[in-house]
């Protein structure tokens, strides 16, 4: 048996839209460290806006980011969604983005780099209890970012 599959039927992943994440942070905490530049941001307040997932990001969870001396953010997310029906779900997001010495400056002036100004993947998961959202539990996610100091938007889709 071989792993390798060129038939291209095979081999491309169907993907469908999950929901939009915007979040807004605290002030972005920035300090640099033998490892990189570390930037920590709060979440303040954000929404998640999806035809089967719908609510708010409660305040406290965050982002912890490491870029390194290669211009790759190493992301790092925990945070909880309370959904429009009042259920609890966690997100830990992990993922890159790689930037441009031309869009770092940008962002740390206080600008937004989109989603078609730089690489930026990530892959939310989704862990609940709640008998309503239990599909969550197996939903595999990508999904791209768009990004500044003040705030992040994700478009999250289902691989399917």
């Amino acid at each position: 048996m071989t792993l390798v599959d060129t038939d291209p039927a095979t081999t491309a992943l169907a993907i469908e839209h999950l929901c939009d994440f915007a979040i807004t942070f605290q002030a972005m905490q920035t300090l640099s460290t033998p490892l990189g530049t570390r930037m920590i941001a709060v979440v303040r307040h954000g929404t998640v806006e999806g035809p089967r997932l719908r609510g708010e990001f409660l305040p406290g969870g965050g982002d912890w980011i490491v870029i390194g001396s290669d211009r790759v953010a190493r992301l790092d997310v925990r945070a909880t969604i309370r959904t429009h029906d009042g259920e609890l779900v966690f997100v830990t997001v992990t993922g890159r983005a790689a930037l441009s010495d031309a869009a770092i400056d940008r962002l740390l002036a206080g600008q937004t780099i989109g989603w078609d100004e730089m690489h930026a993947r990530t892959a939310p998961l989704f862990e609940t209890g709640a008998a309503g959202y239990a599909w969550l539990n197996s939903t595999v996610a990508i999904a791209i970012n768009e990004l500044s100091l003040h705030h992040v938007n994700y478009r999250v889709y289902s691989v399917q």
